[in-house]
């Protein structure tokens, strides 16, 4: 009696061990699920159109693309769907070259509506068969056209009579990773790098390729594998053969690598005396340089740089410029089809005007001077990845060089991995702000695609918030934001909530009574952030270094921009940054129109109030309340917000897994928390300004500013 006891106890244990990592496994496939339909009207009905595959064409990346159709269809449908030769109720896959002559007859007028990775998605009738057929020019917009097949299946989307033509409007969709040769992670929540450095080139993980699957499925072409806080070591034979060994894998997803180039590197590794981008042996050295990746990555796309920016080396050490410096780097690429991704992000303690103002004054100069493959890449914003920020004014100020715009995924200053936050609602804002460059309707995303201008080239960035966590992104509505992303960065004119939906569905559940409510909750939870954290403006309140909580009090530090008594200006009169013309007139980098409206206290939007003015506290806004209480009261909505998010994910537990229902809900209960010490830290702060009361409805602190000044957080992650 007592082995049976033991057995059952042992099989009990095992069951419970692999009903686990089965649950876990949910949190690794991301937006990939591929869970079973279980209507069998349903299945019965996409079985119909879907007997087999016929695929033309023998590359890798054709290969992955009917692997992945395989492994779909088969899990959604509950049948394995073979390779086969029979043309009727097929999916034919393949580039539009290698068809047949009646497929490419059939589908000639529409090749000319796709760009260069752009696919078809067709339903074809000829000779009594009919067939579904996924094509494009490339082998990769086969692939692109696959994801994009099972993603209607996944969203319990009908495959009946299809005709789908789509193209990416981006040329480099990429993610920038700030991850260290050390395995460390700049700004990263989600756990250790997922490179190793140790066991490559040798040593493939597994997880490699998945990163890859989960890039291709979303149309991100492209990865810059290390930190913009550049280390020139990656630059040597030892970590290029790593590099290369990288790019072997993700080539057939379709996915370049692109490596950060520390502009000291001649020195450092190069025995040089000087980086100096005018000197010959520089010059030389950096074809050299290129030339030797080049022979072990073809298909290398470039270097992204970070220069003369928060101590990073570059051309102003010797005298020099950003077009003298990117413009050497290009010219160095340049014979094999590379790309310099030149950062705006500069400002300079030794320049005392606005920090807002720097980027623009130092590059808008240089337009029309740089390189053909240089490409200017352009925060979001003027300062740093605020909550909220006005777009960047940069934008629509230098119609003669392409701008690439640079989002952050990672939520540096948005609650960490902590925090759900759905940040497309944060990227559509800004890429549908009017520039009026052009006049009205010169939007930042016409501006970022190129169409403004009629530029060849074009991107979008975003700084990832990928790490060694098994769930990818440490939170799992954070994936949201890698998967939003990469649909933003192919169609920058998507609307937010219609990627908020195909999120939910591909990863949770089609079912509507749990898609409608937790979509809303992932579209109000942006704005619930911005109101405990900065309301009505306020920008870069956040304590100093990690940036995690609040710290309005912070005045300290050396460089007087790094306080954030610098941003808010709290004192008696009032509070805010008045950048308008009677202040530092950073609203005049703008174009008449917008200027207009930012510089005029009474047309400026209250979003941005405080960010553009210095307000009374006794101001009224336009609801009525005075600033004070508006305020607080914003503050006080932010928590309440949060309160209702966690009402909404409580109703959901009977559609979701344990595992991730839990997991969510211990991170809505941190969040909530958090959004509490945000609102009391900041208005006792700032109440010994205003002098006054809290208005009602306003809960009142339990804690004291003394304490919340106290706190000290030594090991957060991410510096």
């Amino acid at each position: 009696m007592k082995h049976k006891k033991q057995h059952k106890n042992i099989f009990f244990c095992l069951f419970l061990l692999t009903y686990s990592l089965s649950n876990a496994q949910n949190d690794y496939k991301l937006w990939l699920q591929y869970s079973p339909i279980t209507s069998p009207e349903t299945v019965s009905n996409y079985h119909k159109n879907v007997q087999g595959i016929v695929k033309y064409g023998e590359s890798e990346t054709l290969q992955v693309a009917l692997n992945e159709m395989q492994t779909g269809l088969q899990s959604m449908l509950g049948n394995s769907i073979g390779l086969t030769t029979k043309k009727e109720n097929s999916i034919i896959i393949g580039t539009y070259s290698s068809l047949d002559k009646d497929f490419q007859n059939l589908i000639k007028s529409n090749l000319e509506k796709i760009q260069k990775d752009g696919y078809i998605i067709k339903t074809i009738t000829n000779n009594n068969t009919k067939n579904i057929l996924i094509t494009g020019k490339t082998d990769v917009a086969v692939l692109y056209g696959a994801f994009n097949f099972l993603k209607l299946i996944q969203t319990n989307k009908s495959i009946e009579n299809l005709n789908i033509i789509d193209s990416p409007k981006t040329d480099i969709r990429i993610l920038n990773h700030w991850d260290n040769l050390d395995g460390k992670v700049e700004r990263g929540y989600a756990g250790s790098s997922l490179w190793n450095w140790q066991k490559l080139p040798l040593f493939i993980e597994q997880r490699y390729i998945n990163y890859a699957r989960a890039n291709a499925s979303i149309g991100i072409n492209g990865t810059v594998l290390t930190n913009v806080n550049a280390n020139a070591l990656i630059l040597t034979p030892l970590y290029l053969e790593k590099v290369k060994a990288l790019a072997n894998a993700f080539r057939p997803y379709g996915i370049k690598v692109y490596l950060t180039a520390r502009f000291s590197a001649p020195i450092e590794i190069g025995g040089l005396k000087t980086a100096d981008p005018t000197d010959k042996d520089v010059i030389n050295w950096w074809k050299e340089k290129a030339k030797e990746i080049y022979n072990q990555i073809p298909d290398f796309g470039g270097f992204l740089v970070k220069a003369n920016s928060e101590g990073q080396p570059g051309p102003q050490n010797y005298g020099k410029n950003h077009v003298d410096g990117a413009n050497m780097l290009a010219d160095a690429v340049s014979p094999f089809g590379g790309v310099i991704m030149w950062r705006a992000f500069v400002y300079s303690e030794h320049d005392v005007d606005d920090r807002a103002k720097q980027a623009f004054s130092e590059f808008v100069p240089y337009d029309g001077r740089f390189r053909k493959n240089v490409i200017v890449q352009v925060k979001n914003g003027p300062i740093d990845f605020q909550p909220r920020e006005p777009f960047h004014p940069m934008f629509g100020a230098m119609p003669k060089t392409p701008l690439m715009m640079e989002f952050q995924i990672t939520q540096e200053y948005l609650g960490f991995s902590s925090h759900l936050v759905f940040l497309p609602k944060l990227y559509q804002e800004v890429l549908q702000s009017d520039t009026y460059s052009k006049g009205k309707g010169s939007t930042v995303a016409k501006i970022v695609d190129g169409t403004l201008e009629n530029h060849t080239i074009s991107g979008i960035a975003g700084v990832s918030n990928i790490g060694s966590d098994l769930n990818w992104t440490g939170h799992p509505f954070a994936q949201a934001n890698w998967y939003g992303f990469g649909r933003l960065a192919w169609n920058p004119n998507l609307d937010a909530e219609t990627i908020a939906e195909e999120w939910l569905r591909s990863t949770f559940s089609n079912d509507d009574n749990f898609v409608n409510p937790v979509k809303k909750m992932m579209i109000n939870s942006r704005e619930a952030v911005v109101n405990y954290m900065t309301p009505l403006g306020l920008h870069h309140i956040m304590a100093t270094n990690h940036h995690y909580g609040p710290g309005p009090w912070v005045n300290n530090l050396s460089r007087p921009e790094w306080n954030p008594v610098y941003y808010h200006k709290a004192d008696a009169n009032g509070i805010g940054f008045d950048r308008s013309k009677t202040g530092t007139k950073a609203t005049t980098q703008f174009f008449p129109e917008v200027e207009k409206k930012f510089d005029n206290l009474e047309t400026c939007p209250e979003k941005y109030l405080l960010w553009f003015h210095h307000v009374s506290w006794d101001y009224k806004l336009k609801n009525g309340n005075t600033l004070w209480d508006g305020l607080a009261l914003q503050y006080q909505q932010g928590v309440d917000d949060v309160k209702s998010m966690q009402t909404t994910w409580n109703k959901t537990e009977k559609y979701v897994d344990k595992e991730r229902f839990k997991e969510v809900q211990q991170l809505l209960e941190i969040q909530n928390q958090e959004a509490k010490w945000w609102r009391d830290a900041c208005l006792l702060y700032f109440q010994q300004y205003s002098k006054k009361q809290l208005p009602q409805g306003v809960e009142k602190p339990t804690k004291t500013l003394d304490y919340f000044e106290s706190l000290q957080f030594p090991f957060a992650p991410g510096i």
